[in-house]
C-alpha cells in the first residue's frame, strides 16, 4: 500500500485532498498536527519523514491570506511559506519520494499579463503590490522544484490554482479571501435584516474561481498519472466582483443594496488561468460555481 503524506491536511486545500484521498482503498494517509510537526523547522520535517517514509507527498501547507492580510504581515508570509516550501521539498528529495505535488498560487503571475494566463507568462512582469511577498515566496517553490527534477530527476509537480473556495475555508474579515468575506458579509446582513453591505473596490475586476474539491480532484489526477512541470489549475472561466457579490447575495437570501467602497484598493484588473495543459492530460472541472457556493454555504452556516 503506498504512504501519501498531506501537508497542511487542516487548511482549505489539505483538508479537501485528505477526502480524496480516503477514497482509495489502496492509499494509506499520513498527517501531522502543528503541535507534532512544525513544518518551518527543517530537523523537524527530515526527521518526519525518515519515521514515516512517504511514497507521496502533497504540499498544501502555507500561510495564506486575503488583501488585508498580505499587506500588514508581508514578513511573515514571506518567511512562513519560504520556510514550509524549502524543507518539505528537500526532505522529499533526500528520502526518495515517488512523487511530490507543490500548490502554489495564481498571484505568482504578473499583474498586468496577457489573458488568459499561460504558464509561459511567469516571470514575464511586475507582480500585484498587495501580495508580493507570498508571491515571491511562491515563485521560489515551484523554482526550487523545478531545479530539483533538472539536477536530480526530482519526480515533482507543480500546480498553480486559481481562487479556492469551499468547505474549511477561512471565514475571518480580516483575513479571509473575497469569497468566504463576501459570504459572511452577506449572511450577518441578511440575519439582521440590513438594508445595505458595503463592498471594497469598483466591484469590476473579474476573477475565476474553482472549488477546492475540483482541485483535490487534480492533484489526485498528477499523483497517479504521469505528470510534471507547471500545471495550471481553474476552470477557464471568469466573473466580475460584482456579479460574484450578486451572485453569493442572491444564494444566501440577502435582498438589500450593495455599496461600493471605491477608495479601497481593486487588486489585479483580471486574472484568468489558461488551463489548455491540464485539460490535455484529462482532468477537467465538473463544480458549478453558484453550486460550489450553495454547498460552502450550507457548510458554514452549520459550523
Amino acid at each position: 500500500m503506498k504512504k501519501i503524506f498531506v501537508a497542511g491536511h487542516n487548511g482549505l486545500v489539505g483538508s479537501s485532498v485528505v477526502r480524496a484521498v480516503e477514497k482509495y482503498k489502496d492509499l494509506e494517509l499520513l498527517v501531522a498536527d502543528r503541535n507534532v510537526l512544525d513544518l518551518r523547522r527543517q530537523d523537524e520535517v527530515e526527521f518526519f519523514f525518515r519515521a514515516v517514509r512517504p511514497d507521496y507527498v502533497v504540499l498544501a501547507a502555507a500561510k495564506v491570506g486575503g488583501i488585508l492580510a498580505n499587506s500588514t504581515y508581508p514578513a511573515e508570509f514571506i518567511y512562513e511559506n519560504l520556510a514550509i516550501q524549502t524543507n518539505v521539498i528537500h526532505a522529499a528529495y533526500k528520502q526518495g519520494v515517488e512523487k511530490t505535488v507543490v500548490l502554489g498560487s495564481s498571484c505568482i503571475y504578473p499583474k498586468m499579463c496577457s489573458q488568459p494566463i499561460k504558464e509561459e507568462y511567469l516571470l514575464t512582469g511586475p507582480l500585484e503590490t498587495t501580495n508580493e511577498a507570498y508571491a515571491v515566496a511562491k515563485i521560489a517553490g515551484l523554482k526550487m522544484a523545478e531545479y530539483y527534477a533538472k539536477q536530480y530527476g526530482m519526480n515533482v509537480v507543480s500546480l498553480m490554482p486559481t481562487n479556492l473556495y469551499g468547505i474549511n475555508d477561512n471565514f475571518d474579515r480580516d483575513s479571509s479571501h473575497v469569497m468566504p468575506a463576501l459570504m459572511s458579509k452577506f449572511y450577518a446582513a441578511a440575519l439582521v435584516g440590513a438594508k445595505e453591505v458595503e463592498c471594497w473596490g469598483t466591484g469590476l475586476p473579474r476573477r475565476e474561481f474553482l472549488h477546492v474539491d475540483d482541485l483535490a480532484s487534480a492533484i489526485m489526477h498528477v499523483i497517479l498519472t504521469d505528470q510534471k512541470g507547471l500545471l495550471n489549475v481553474g476552470t477557464g472561466t471568469d466573473i466580475t466582483i460584482k456579479e460574484l457579490s450578486e451572485l453569493v447575495a442572491n444564494v444566501i437570501g440577502y435582498r438589500g443594496t450593495i455599496k461600493w467602497d471605491s477608495s479601497k484598493p481593486d487588486g489585479t484588473p483580471r486574472k484568468v488561468l489558461d488551463i489548455t495543459r491540464i485539460k490535455e492530460t484529462g482532468w477537467e472541472p465538473k463544480i458549478r460555481l453558484e453550486d460550489g457556493i450553495r454547498s460552502t454555504f450550507e457548510w458554514y452556516k452549520n459550523v
